[in-house]
């Protein structure tokens, strides 16, 4: 498990956490998935926005421009995944103020993130319920600070209705592909 923490530091208000956990199971009620170790080796990471609830309306509260020193959010991929360090100005911005709040009571320990998948695989296609392993991560544009993580173990990624209808026609693009090989063996044999 993480947690999100929060400390006071010269350069404003700083939160930090751990936003993807390689090897954490996700059940999304069709399929389980989980992100493999190296889904971000080759990740397009330039530029990335932090958020609340995965609200793209809002401004965000920080943000990683190609992970330089000036960005107001650090990026560091590690063998576990993804932690993030994100300075909130909390004296102009009063989202980032309630953020920051939450967090070091501990009402928001959670995290999320939107991305796209660029390569997965999956096993038990033939089964009601299949699993997902995510192994390469093209491209994530934002994460966020969440109330309701999807991966509750690690407290990562929600979805919405539109990403899970997207997701299920992958499903079924996998399941048909795995159908057509197994018949191509049974024809070869």
């Amino acid at each position: 498990n993480f947690d999100v923490k929060t400390s006071e530091a010269e350069a404003g208000n700083i939160i930090e956490g751990r936003a993807i956990v390689f090897g954490s199971k996700y059940d999304n009620g069709v399929w389980d998935e989980y992100i493999d170790s190296g889904a971000l080796d080759n990740c397009d990471l330039k530029d990335v926005r932090l958020l609340i609830n995965h609200n793209t309306d809002m401004i965000p509260l920080a943000r990683s421009r190609n992970n330089t020193k000036n960005s107001t959010m650090q990026l560091i991929k590690d063998d576990l995944g993804l932690t993030i360090k994100a300075r909130l100005d909390v004296d102009n911005n009063q989202e980032a103020k309630a953020l920051y709040s939450a967090t070091e009571r501990g009402d928001i320990s959670g995290m999320s993130f939107m991305f796209t998948v660029d390569q997965d695989k999956w096993e038990d296609l033939d089964t009601e319920h299949p699993t997902r392993h995510i192994t390469a991560i093209r491209r994530v544009f934002e994460l966020s600070a969440v109330t309701f993580p999807a991966y509750e173990e690690t407290s990562l990624e929600a979805r919405d209705s539109l990403a899970l209808e997207s997701a299920k026609n992958v499903l079924d693009n996998a399941r048909r592909e795995d159908s057509m090989i197994k018949q191509l063996e049974l024809e070869e044999r």
